[in-house]
């Protein structure tokens, strides 16, 4: 009988718990001005985010490839880096239409995304963020950035783009895991590099730390915009645990969640701005996040590698020359701002053009 009761009572108290914990989710402290969306911009960056998957090096440093004709036509590459040895990628260049240096990260590349998705929901948040008390993040998510190629070629990048162009304004973008490195990065140049005209637009990124550095983020780089997919899976992981809110990934704001609504042929897309909180549950958080394809689609753009495979670039001779390479075979393609890229196709043209350094 007493065992009963120990047991009935153990049972009242969980659910008390439970249920105050639930009414007490973690709100991130968002008192500042919030972006504000832009649909004609994101339909330029979300070309950036998918260009930035191609594996032809030659094409995406002269800015010949399939995916560099549209909204992103007369980009300047400044920098292209490879890191082969964590199979990611990222370039650096100007674009004068929109008078702003654009960076773009690669999403994963992987010979199966599934298994990569399946491993977003273990991830644990197991690296205090430097410099924010209580500030949790992924040290996967923070790695791939920080301790990296990745991070000194940009910084590099930007620096000879800022030296020749003067102040531009910084835009940042990435698609999945690359939307996780783009908003490390333009923390890092928020924080530590004093850069203060940094806008960064995600497509389908993960969660990337808890509610305190989701806080300390939406302060530091408030011009940031999230973009999630109708029933994208990503942005669903890590898991968002609303009972254990002191130990749960949280977004930062602010999402803008794309879905249609319609039957058959009368079917529309709505691009809904969300709340400042970044987990505001009638956006994406209102649906099941079960869907790969919304996830390499966004706008009508694919965000993919023409195929999936291991790490593999291909790249004309004459523009290894405008190369370094690492003892680790990773690689940078660097040339002074607006000078041209000569290759074998255009070796005969003009003469006089300029040859960047290396």
């Amino acid at each position: 009988m007493i065992m009963e009761r120990k047991t009935w009572l153990t049972l009242v108290i969980f659910t008390c718990l439970i249920a105050s914990s639930c009414g007490r989710e973690l709100q991130v402290k968002n008192n500042h001005k919030q972006a504000a969306y832009n649909h004609t911009l994101a339909t330029i960056l979300v070309e950036y985010a998918s260009a930035v998957y191609i594996s032809d090096l030659t094409e995406l440093f002269t800015w010949t490839c399939e995916r560099c004709n549209g909204l992103t036509k007369g980009f300047e590459v400044i920098e292209l880096v490879v890191d082969i040895e964590n199979c990611l990628q990222a370039f650096v260049g100007v674009a004068k239409d929109l008078n702003a240096i654009v960076i773009a990260f690669r999403g994963t590349q992987e010979h199966s995304i599934q298994n990569w998705i399946e491993d977003l929901f273990w991830k644990q948040l197991d690296l205090n963020y430097p410099g924010m008390p209580d500030a949790m993040v992924h040290h996967g998510f923070y790695a791939a950035y920080h301790n990296t190629t990745i991070r000194h070629g940009i910084l590099h990048a930007v620096k000879e783009a800022k030296e020749f162009y003067g102040e531009l304004d910084i835009m940042v973008t990435g698609h999945s895991m690359g939307g996780a490195m783009a908003s490390f990065c333009a923390l890092d140049l928020t924080v530590n590099h004093e850069a203060n005209n940094v806008q960064v637009m995600t497509f389908g990124q993960p969660r990337i730390g808890n509610s305190v550095f989701a806080s300390y983020y939406a302060k530091l780089v408030p011009n940031t915009i999230r973009v999630t997919n109708d029933h994208d899976i990503v942005p669903h992981l890590p898991p968002y645990y609303t009972y254990f809110p002191q130990k749960t990934y949280h977004h930062f704001p602010r999402e803008v969640w794309l879905y249609n609504l319609g039957m058959g042929s009368l079917v529309y897309t709505v691009e809904k701005v969300c709340d400042s909180s970044g987990e505001d549950p009638t956006c994406s958080r209102s649906v099941t996040g079960n869907s790969i394809a919304d996830h390499l689609s966004y706008y009508g753009i694919d965000l993919k590698c023409q195929d999936w495979r291991s790490c593999k670039i291909v790249m004309d001779p004459q523009v290894a020359e405008y190369g370094k390479t690492d003892l680790k075979g990773n690689f940078i393609l660097s040339r002074a701002p607006a000078t041209r890229v000569n290759t074998r196709s255009n070796e005969g043209e003009g003469e006089g053009e300029g040859k960047a350094s290396a």
